[in-house]
């Protein structure tokens, strides 16, 4: 068998204390647990920076001065992996609990995949009842030939197109070429974004044997009550087809299509629907207004000047 390659893990938290430290606990406790430990704390007020610093001691905390969300979070996480030895990155929210042999899984598949290196390997995410999670579910890839196919099933995977943050192990390698996450996205579609960046002519897998608890308040997709979070998931459509690189002109044929049934869909039971359709308004006027700042710009604003020589030195952020 191939040597497992080595590890550095990502968990961005806000204002979840109790569930970052069964995050931690979890990632620490693996059966083949990482080489380091990186947190980033988006600003929070719950006194998260303290109890990692107690509890955890041995974690590399990073502190950033304003919450910039998930987006901003894992740009911040994953530059600073970056800077690390290590072959891969595994990239986590802070309600994420994986089993004990999440990154053993990742990390064999990863390893026996016959070909290129996968650029990214995705955990089967479930919810606490056992259930699949509908936010979290990778899509496969469209039209995979049966080469593709079998080997992905050789090592017990599929191909997939994109996933989720919660519970994917990134090629280093890769992540340096593409470059970090938007930051600028602060949240909902950044990691459609980055992982579809990562897998534009790369290899991803899906590794059911790897299995993380996303431990969500309920059950369902990220869009089954979005409220004020519709903007955000507006926005970044409009950008992400407008201004990335990540999908090709055939996919944004098709994922624009599916994007548009999907704001109905979520208007038509929303309550009341013309709040629904100002945030799509509002969504629609902002991502066509101006392009996302550069993420480095963003990384000033929460570290300051060394975490953005330290974006720079980690990975050139082609964004778009």
């Amino acid at each position: 068998m191939a040597q497992r390659p080595a590890a550095v893990a990502v968990v961005v938290t806000w204002n979840r204390r109790d569930l970052l430290t069964k995050s931690l606990t979890a990632v620490l406790a693996q059966t083949s647990p990482p080489e380091t430990v990186v947190v980033v704390d988006n600003a929070s007020d719950d006194g998260t920076s303290q109890m990692v610093a107690e509890r955890f001691p041995a974690v590399d905390l990073v502190t950033a001065a304003r919450n910039t969300g998930g987006a901003g979070g894992f740009a911040v996480g994953l530059a600073r992996a970056l800077r690390r030895p290590g072959d891969a990155v595994w990239l986590m929210d802070d309600d994420t609990v994986p089993e004990p042999g999440a990154l053993a899984a990742l990390l064999d598949a990863r390893a026996r995949y016959p070909g290129r290196t996968p650029a990214l390997v995705a955990s089967r995410v479930v919810w606490t009842d056992g259930r699949d999670h509908p936010m979290n579910t990778p899509r496969r890839r469209p039209f995979a030939g049966a080469d593709a196919a079998g080997r992905a099933a050789g090592v017990g995977c599929i191909p997939i197109r994109s996933a989720s943050f919660v519970s994917i192990l990134v090629d280093a390698a890769r992540a340096r070429s593409v470059g970090l996450p938007v930051a600028d996205y602060f949240l909902w579609n950044d990691d459609f974004e980055y992982t579809t960046r990562l897998l534009r002519g790369a290899v991803g897998l899906y590794c059911p044997a790897s299995v993380a608890v996303h431990r969500t308040e309920k059950f369902g997709a990220s869009d089954a009550d979005p409220g004020g979070r519709l903007y955000y998931e507006v926005r970044n459509k409009v950008w992400l087809f407008t201004r990335s690189r990540s999908l090709s002109p055939v996919e944004k044929v098709v994922y624009g299509g599916s994007t548009v049934r999907r704001w109905v869909r979520t208007v038509a039971r929303s309550a009341p629907r013309t709040a629904a359709l100002r945030q799509v308004g509002r969504g629609l006027v902002g991502g066509l207004r101006r392009p996302p700042r550069r993420t480095e710009d963003v990384v000033a604003e929460i570290l300051g000047a060394q975490a953005v020589d330290e974006a720079t030195a980690a990975t050139e952020d082609r964004r778009g």
